[in-house]
């Protein structure tokens, strides 16, 4: 008795040594992955997402992958897409795992590190796109390497999708791949960006599966008069009279309005919040009539909370003047808004042209938004995503969310392929960094996406 006690208890002392390591040598390869899509500069002004792409497609047909199953193609020499097809034995339709290689602009000057190099620094892993989006793509490649190398068949292709302009740019690639390679991509759902972990104070509050997303519309605010010499200056100055009508547009909010998907999400979420006042707003705003002196107090607490609430339009970038002498004759102000599905932008532009109140400040549509519908949410999404988060976070409840932000879902949900934000990776929503100064991902909570994905991928395609 004692020997077979003791055969057991070596057996698993042996077996957790050699998961250690698998583990370990799993994260070290996600790591290494993570860090060459970083250190490769994908911005639109002078990166290259073919360059990326064709690191990745190297990795896998080193792993054994066919040269027909692993192909990188786009519009241009520069925006090159990856796709990968893992074969399946075909009993279900293909899913899509996909994410986006391209990231916004960063000036070394105004970071603390290179936002170039990946760097690893007091927990984090620092560097454009650590948020937003390469630690979706790294993980998405690490995991079906591990697959490969586990002899896994799964019971559908599953298509890695690794695409460029999804930040902006004329060259869109999930746009340009429903148009001219649908046929190469077409499947029964998707996986993407858009969802994942919410985290405050250091405790993991909710994790998000996204189904929709507002409309990303940008506006043109132009002034224009005939200016003259800046020694003898006039009251009606182009850039005060933008400056003017910005000002009343900074204190205008839309009102807060609900769909199904934000009710759902506000009631969902509220037990886990750590706020008792917090926790009755979101169930009081969910209610009909909606509480508007709730709507306000989590508007003011959280821009987080306000972008789920209602639509917002802001100031991003803001010109005037032609030079340092002469009075401006032209003051121009790009306005970004993020509308709620279903609000025409008409609508949106009816308002703020009541808001800003001076005829002679000109609202013009800077290219067409794309709206699209919400997806209906999948059981078998929501059950693997709800299973893997109470093994692996548990207490933390799975909520439907509407993406405060756009995506290519947008494009592949109007393409008929449902498309679902799902992820492991946990940040603090008091401190979001993608697109912005010293943009970074925790190390565990990497590790843990890693196993998260690694969960999802194979219980979607068994």
């Amino acid at each position: 008795m004692l020997r077979s006690i003791v055969h057991s208890v070596s057996l698993a002392f042996v077996s957790g040594v050699v998961l250690s390591a698998q583990t370990a040598t799993h994260e070290a390869r996600a790591k290494e992955i993570f860090k060459q899509l970083v250190e490769i500069n994908t911005t639109h002004s002078v990166g290259d997402t073919t360059k990326a792409a064709e690191a990745m497609a190297a990795r896998f047909k080193a792993a054994g992958f066919a040269d027909a199953d692993v192909r990188v193609l786009g519009p241009s020499a520069k925006r090159g897409n990856l796709v990968v097809r893992y074969r399946g034995t075909g009993a279900k339709r293909p899913m899509i795992l996909m994410a986006h290689l391209d990231v916004v602009e960063a000036r070394r000057e105004d970071w603390s590190f290179d936002p170039f190099v990946l760097t690893e620094k007091d927990g984090y892993f620092y560097g454009r796109g650590t948020a937003d989006d390469k630690t979706m793509a790294a993980v998405f490649v690490a995991n079906l390497l591990r697959l490969k190398s586990e002899g896994y068949t799964p019971s559908r292709d599953i298509i890695l999708l690794l695409t460029a302009d999804e930040e902006g740019g004329p060259e869109n690639g999930v746009k340009w791949l429903l148009a001219n390679q649908r046929p190469l991509i077409d499947a029964e759902f998707a996986v993407n960006e858009g969802g994942g972990g919410v985290m405050r104070k250091g405790k993991y509050v909710t994790n998000e599966v996204q189904a929709a997303e507002k409309v990303y519309q940008d506006l043109r605010l132009e002034v224009r008069n005939s200016g003259g010499h800046s020694s003898m200056p006039v009251k009606d100055n182009a850039i005060y009279r933008l400056a003017a009508g910005l000002s009343r547009l900074a204190a205008f909010e839309f009102p807060p309005q609900l769909n199904d998907i934000t009710r759902a999400y506000f009631t969902r979420a509220a037990p886990a919040q750590l706020d008792p006042q917090t926790k009755a707003d979101m169930l009081a705003v969910a209610k009909e009539p909606m509480d508007k002196a709730a709507a306000a107090r989590l508007s003011a607490g959280s821009a987080y909370f306000n972008s789920l609430l209602r639509t917002t339009c802001v100031a991003t970038l803001l010109n005037g003047g032609h030079a340092t002498n002469a009075l401006p004759q032209l003051a121009t102000a790009n306005v970004n808004c993020r509308i709620l599905p279903g609000v025409p932008v008409n609508a949106v532009v009816a308002e703020l042209t009541k808001v800003l109140a001076d005829p002679g400040i000109q609202i013009s549509i800077v290219d067409e938004a794309t709206p699209s519908k919400p997806a209906v949410l999948r059981d078998d999404v929501m059950a693997a995503t709800e299973a893997i988060v109470k093994s692996m976070f548990p207490g933390v409840p799975v909520v439907p969310v509407m993406s405060t932000g756009a995506t290519d879902g947008l494009f592949m949900r109007n393409a008929g392929i449902p498309t679902f934000g799902v992820d492991g990776l946990f940040d603090d929503i008091d401190d979001v960094r993608a697109h912005g100064r010293d943009e970074r991902v925790g190390v565990k909570q990497f590790n843990e996406d890693l196993e998260f994905q690694y969960r999802l991928i194979t219980a979607l395609s068994k």
